[in-house]
């Protein structure tokens, strides 16, 4: 089974993990929607919309840009329509839009507090529940939502509640959407990545210890894996990109090391049990846990 010709509906798609899914995707032909806010050039962070939409048709994809805010039902709708009636459907969700702030409850603001509830739990609801419509009646349907596996350790919620209860009800979607959308075919499942991932957010946090991460293509290339699995068979699932890999028979995870000589970096939410059951030795950096 292969993406070719597969509509992906993927929010916050004009870089980073978002962006590599569509371009590992669009090497198989398929119509991407890149659903996103940046249509002009941020200050700070590479890509819009249209340059994303540039390098997907040069990866071989179709590319529809819209500028779609998350938190905007009527965006969201507005955009799920001009998806449809330029594709015809929409055939699998990436739900990769979020918002960050590893800030503790007093530095917190309730504007920063809405905008990542905003974005993180009810973006990823919202476009759950306007595309549910369209992938029920696709062939092979998928919701792949961007989000750590549930974990209730007080560790990943003290040094920044706010984040995390927004990171773990995307968790949660995964959770309840899964059992709820069983009947309908519908697969629903969570991917996160065992290491850091080299894209502007951990650069600004890890600065100069951003070399222990690796490049956003190994989510890609474990999403596109989920992505072509058989909807019935693989739902409910919390997956991490490397064991998504090795189960595929991959051994070799070099070229996707930023720095080949740094130790690789266990990302936020990765427990003490992850770490002991993989391969891949991984160190803690004091910046990622409580």
């Amino acid at each position: 089974m292969t993406l070719t010709s597969k509509t992906l509906f993927i929010t916050g798609g004009s870089r980073g993990i978002g962006l590599a899914i569509a371009c590992r995707a669009a090497r198989d032909g398929a119509n991407i929607v890149v659903a996103a806010k940046t249509a002009d050039p941020h200050p700070k962070l590479p890509g819009t919309i249209y340059t994303a939409a540039k390098e997907i048709e040069e990866a071989g994809g179709t590319a529809l840009p819209l500028v779609v805010d998350v938190r905007d039902e009527l965006s969201v709708m507005r955009a799920v329509e001009q998806a449809v009636e330029r594709f015809g459907g929409i055939d699998i969700l990436v739900n990769n839009a979020s918002a960050l702030s590893l800030t503790n409850t007093p530095s917190t603001d309730m504007k920063r507090y809405d905008l990542m509830q905003q974005i993180n739990v009810r973006g990823t609801y919202l476009c759950t529940r306007a595309t549910l419509p369209h992938l029920s009646r696709a062939v092979n349907p998928h919701i792949l939502n961007l989000a750590p596996p549930l974990d209730l350790d007080p560790k990943w919620f003290g040094p920044h509640v706010a984040y995390s209860i927004a990171k773990f009800g995307m968790s949660l979607c995964t959770l309840g959407h899964a059992r709820e959308f069983k009947s309908l075919g519908v697969a629903v499942n969570s991917l996160w990545p065992l290491t850091t991932i080299d894209t502007a957010a951990v650069r600004n946090k890890l600065g100069d210890k951003a070399g222990s991460s690796r490049s956003a293509e190994i989510m890609a290339d474990a999403a596109y894996a989920i992505l072509i699995k058989e909807a019935t068979e693989v739902t409910g699932n919390f997956f991490l990109d490397e064991e998504v890999l090795r189960s595929e028979g991959v051994e070799d995870f070099s070229h996707y090391a930023g720095d080949p000589q740094a130790p690789l970096a266990a990302d936020y939410f990765v427990s003490d049990e992850i770490i002991a059951r993989v391969p891949t030795p991984l160190i803690r950096l004091p910046d990622l846990v409580g």
